[in-house]
């Protein structure tokens, strides 16, 4: 079972995602905040597995939250949940840590999957937020608002693992991934993490972003 704080601003959402999490009976949702303000007390007190976070919040919105969390050390992984209205803040929470993004209206299945893929030490993102921050990325001058500058590479990409970044921006899973060139999912994660270490990025998430905008896969 695992523990996820909840951080939304509207009690109806709130209502709404945890009655669905307890449907699955593999989430419980231990605590619930209506701003970032209390959050770190909170995560103090209940320890959780995952921080489910509203970007958009009076008071001590998303972005902020992810700015205490890292200034207190506390390394919870934290999935976004918004509906895109702010891009801007977007980049500036994969900036600070955010490990996934998932819009308001993905499903019950999407959203526990993206739960477990965070609680396991993965990242998870929608597809159609990757695709939309690309084009911001694309279209913004790039000496400002380049999200990550091109690493050395230690060697070059091979084309497996250019097909399993690929994959990764599809938003698969390591087992998905793992099904669909059918190999072991050990030895997916351990190309996953020959891929990270070769573009010099810490997660998924960036890895992905950054394979987008310099060109690296489509």
């Amino acid at each position: 079972m695992y523990k996820v704080l909840l951080v939304d601003d509207q009690k109806l959402i709130r209502d709404g995602i945890k009655s669905l999490l307890a449907l699955s009976g593999k989430v419980d949702v231990v605590a619930e905040c209506a701003d970032g303000s209390s959050v770190i007390v909170t995560c103090e007190q209940v320890q959780p597995d995952v921080i489910l976070l509203d970007l958009s919040m009076p008071i001590m919105n998303g972005v902020q939250t992810l700015a205490a969390l890292k200034q207190a050390g506390i390394y919870i992984p934290v999935l976004m949940l918004t509906t895109f209205d702010e891009s801007g803040l977007v980049l500036k929470s994969i900036r600070l840590g955010a490990k996934g993004f998932l819009l308001k209206d993905v499903s019950l299945e999407t959203l526990i999957n993206a739960i477990s893929t965070l609680a396991s030490g993965g990242s998870c993102f929608s597809s159609n937020i990757t695709e939309r921050l690309l084009n911001i990325v694309q279209n913004a001058e790039p000496a400002a608002n380049s999200l990550f500058s091109m690493p050395a590479m230690l060697a070059p990409l091979t084309d497996k693992e250019r097909e399993i970044l690929q994959l990764m921006a599809a938003g698969y899973s390591n087992k998905e991934i793992a099904a669909a060139l059918f190999k072991s999912e050990g030895t997916v994660k351990n190309q996953c993490s020959a891929i990270l270490s070769k573009l010099g990025v810490r997660d998924r998430t960036r890895a992905v972003l950054l394979a987008l905008e310099h060109g690296i896969i489509s």
